[in-house]
């Protein structure tokens, strides 16, 4: 082969070795795992479909999918409520404007294991600041991660702390995107601040609303790290995730065939889900 034509083929392989490596070669083993009873020390047992009769009847797995669905419909409400409210605040002409936006991006760099362990003190019931301020005012303790009712809630704020910076930014390339001759047409007409942010933001930067919306699903899908470090899944599974449910299949109790299974039905949920925003949220 000439070296002309060679090129084109040395240019693409590391990310063809990359894909191979890293994307190709899991799937198609966890793929075959979905047939096979393994615990990674004894050799693979073909079980046929056993994992999916497992998994139709594993009341704990639609458990971790039902507590997976009440962190989204907290967790993405608040994000985007709170992403925009700051997005909206820091386009205006305010001081210390490049401040504010960086430090509210500040905590999407750090790292989610540094910031969970932080907000866990925070949530003690004996010693954290939030229950040692309420008793500073006379209230009564609150049991944020002890109390089922509630700690799947403290997580979502706590997840919503962090990643809130991510869409701040999101959203502030969408506003100013927005011509400026359509606020100005509105202000000529006599249009409330609220009826301008209505009918001239939101739909113009729909693609925005609607890339964090998904962004913030996939993210919301994959909890993980709160759940692992402040409640372990408790109490009583309240915060169990459908990703840490997979987990301790995995690397707790050794069922790789059956967590592969649990893998591929939860993808599944995810990009059903994600077509589902997209046919609601999404318009041309």
């Amino acid at each position: 082969m000439k070296k002309g034509k060679l090129t084109p083929y040395l240019m693409v392989s590391p990310y063809l070795l990359h894909f191979s490596v890293f994307v190709a070669f899991p799937v198609i083993f966890s793929l075959v795992l979905v047939f096979h009873r393994w615990n990674i020390i004894a050799p693979m047992q073909w079980v046929g479909l056993q994992n999916f009769n497992h998994l139709i009847n594993d009341r704990l797995f639609f458990r971790s999918l039902i507590n997976t669905f009440i962190f989204l419909l907290i967790h993405i409400p608040l994000q985007i409520i709170v992403a925009l409210a700051l997005a909206e605040f820091l386009n205006q002409q305010i001081r210390l404007r490049a401040f504010f936006r960086a430090a509210y991006f500040l905590p999407v760099i750090i790292s989610g294991v540094v910031v969970t362990i932080v907000w866990q003190q925070l949530y003690g019931f004996d010693s954290g600041l939030f229950n040692r301020l309420l008793t500073t005012v006379g209230l009564p303790k609150i049991g944020w991660l002890i109390d089922k009712r509630l700690a799947m809630s403290s997580i979502a704020l706590m997840a919503t702390w962090k990643n809130v910076g991510l869409y701040v930014v999101l959203f502030l390339v969408g506003l100013q995107s927005v011509p400026l001759h359509y606020y100005e047409a509105a202000d000529m007409d006599g249009a409330t601040h609220w009826q301008k942010f209505r009918y001239i933001t939101i739909p113009s930067i729909n693609p925005t609303i609607f890339m964090v919306v998904v962004l913030s699903t996939i993210g919301g899908f994959s909890l993980f790290i709160e759940p692992y470090i402040m409640t372990g899944g408790g109490p009583l599974n309240s915060t169990l995730s459908a990703v840490l449910y997979i987990y301790k299949q995995a690397f707790t109790y050794y069922h790789m065939g059956y967590a592969a299974t649990l893998g591929f039905c939860f993808a599944a949920v995810i990009m059903l889900v994600i077509f589902i925003q997209k046919k609601f949220i999404e318009k041309d």
